[in-house]
């Protein structure tokens, strides 16, 4: 009996790692997810253990090929998205992770990049980078491993260090240490990779000490990146798609033509907007960035980072109990006819764009002896949403005003935020039938590079509409909560000051 092909989507995210196999019309067969441990050791640092990343994705991966097989699928190709900007090193000869991977969210290397700024490296940095100088990029987390592991250092004097974001160290795990590359989008985010000539920079990697070798090789986001081991998962399957999350969820909402823009609700938000070959530089510090490349030609993008959004709800749920379920916001949220003057400025681990403020901490205002969790839990949501707004009103400000936005990420699945987010934003809302759009558009990738898919047209065909909402906040109301959101971050800033 002949097996149906079948795409292996592996989405290893912040909080947890899924695989999704797809059908070659977009369907999702099956899903496997693991969470795994977040480890905080110090006010503003995030770590992940390595072996904890690999071994989630070995173990969703290995029982999402087995369920699909069941169901009759074979698995022909593979795409992998991941944590954007997350960095670890490895040494090479043996595979093994020196110490744990620094998380996007860490924020330990301020002091470092606040000095570089200081000594004016910044305009230098943007100029080739599209990025800016903060310890949410790769390169500094790459130097503090350098700078606290001597044997990093030594490893990478003796050509034996390996240093990676999420996709690397997957790949090189999944081909048993065959295959070193990375993808143009994730080396975007590394604040080493020139995006005009999509190479490594040597000034770059001068400025921030990182040895080119131990970097791997740059591919575009639809290539030949290695085969899968047979003894890593039982089968050996072409690897032909990688790219950052956010970017793989650009591709997934089919954001191909120059306005088409996209907001991720994950454990952070963000937002892309795609601005073909046009690189634009924002006024107003928002990020010019790669959204893929294919066949050699880099389409941009410009880019707003908000660095907390689900892990919010997440604090509701974990550290406060307050919820027992995600869902449980949304009830809440509906319960209240106002959110009475309670706003929940989330900076847990700083503010993203665009504020790009390392220093800053979460911060409520307005309580009263009359708060109650709904009130925090409409906060959460709210917040998630007036950040949105911070993001498009920058855009606004660069010349860029959209008029409608796709939505996907597992917080889209509230409709409560989705109507107060048209409201807040003042445009129409949409949500597409497969929410989990990253996880798409990495099987996109991998499915244009096998020859499933044809082109980027074909792959427009295929984008659906499940939901939408259109605004119908008043606007006297909707300018007072934004004026009261903003005095809210203004406090915040000025109390990390």
């Amino acid at each position: 009996m002949s097996s149906t092909p079948a795409i292996l989507a592996i989405d290893q995210g912040t909080t947890s790692s899924r695989a999704i196999v797809f059908d070659t019309a977009s369907r999702i067969i099956t899903v496997a997810q693991e969470e795994f441990p977040q480890h905080y050791p110090a006010d503003g640092w995030v770590e992940h253990a390595p072996e904890d990343i690999w071994q989630s994705t070995l173990r969703v991966s290995q029982q999402a090929i087995k369920q699909a097989q069941s169901e009759g699928f074979e698995i022909v190709t593979i795409g992998i998205t991941n944590q954007r900007e997350t960095t670890l090193a490895w040494q090479r000869s043996t595979g093994k992770a020196i110490g744990n991977a620094i998380v996007w969210q860490d924020r330990r290397t301020a002091d470092y990049c606040a000095t570089l700024k200081s000594q004016g490296h910044e305009t230098m940095v943007s100029a080739k980078t599209g990025l800016l100088l903060d310890p949410y990029f790769s390169a500094s987390k790459m130097r503090w491993i350098l700078d606290n592991y001597p044997e990093a250092q030594q490893l990478a004097d003796q050509g034996d260090l390996a240093f990676g974001t999420v996709d690397s160290f997957l790949l090189w795990r999944l081909t048993d240490g065959k295959s070193f590359f990375t993808d143009a989008t994730n080396a975007s985010r590394t604040n080493l990779f020139n995006i005009e000539t999509q190479c490594w920079d040597t000034e770059l990697l001068t400025l921030f000490g990182i040895p080119a070798a131990t970097l791997p090789e740059v591919k575009d986001s639809a290539a030949e990146f290695g085969t899968t081991s047979q003894a890593v998962l039982g089968h050996s399957i072409p690897i032909q798609g990688i790219a950052g999350d956010q970017q793989a969820a650009t591709v997934g909402q089919c954001c191909f033509h120059p306005g088409d823009i996209k907001s991720t609700y994950g454990t952070g938000c963000f937002v892309v907007m795609n601005t073909g070959e046009e690189l634009i530089r924002s006024q107003h510090r928002l990020l010019s960035t790669v959204a893929y490349r294919l066949q050699g030609k880099p389409c941009y993008a410009l880019e707003g980072s908000i660095f907390v959004a689900g892990a919010a709800v997440q604090w509701l749920r974990d550290s406060l109990h307050l919820i027992q379920n995600a869902a449980e916001t949304e009830t809440h949220a509906a319960s209240l006819t106002s959110n009475d003057g309670v706003f929940l400025v989330p900076a847990f681990t700083g503010l993203g764009a665009p504020y790009w403020n390392p220093n800053a901490r979460g911060a409520i205002f307005g309580l009263t002896r009359a708060s109650t969790p709904a009130h925090l839990s409409r906060a959460t949501l709210e917040a998630v949403c007036y950040q949105t707004f911070d993001l498009l009103e920058a855009m606004a400000n660069d010349g860029v005003s959209p008029k409608q936005i796709r939505i996907d990420g597992a917080m889209v699945n509230n409709n409560w935020l989705m109507q107060f987010l048209a409201d807040i934003l003042a445009i129409d809302v949409h949500r597409p039938q497969i929410t989990e759009t990253t996880a798409l558009g990495a099987a996109f990738l991998a499915g244009l590079q096998a020859g499933i898919y044809a082109d980027t047209t074909q792959l427009e065909e295929r984008w659906q509409q499940q939901a939408q909402r259109q605004p119908q906040m008043d606007e006297e109301l909707r300018q007072a909560l934004i004026r009261r959101w903003q005095k809210a971050v203004d406090q915040t800033l000025n109390f990390s000051a």
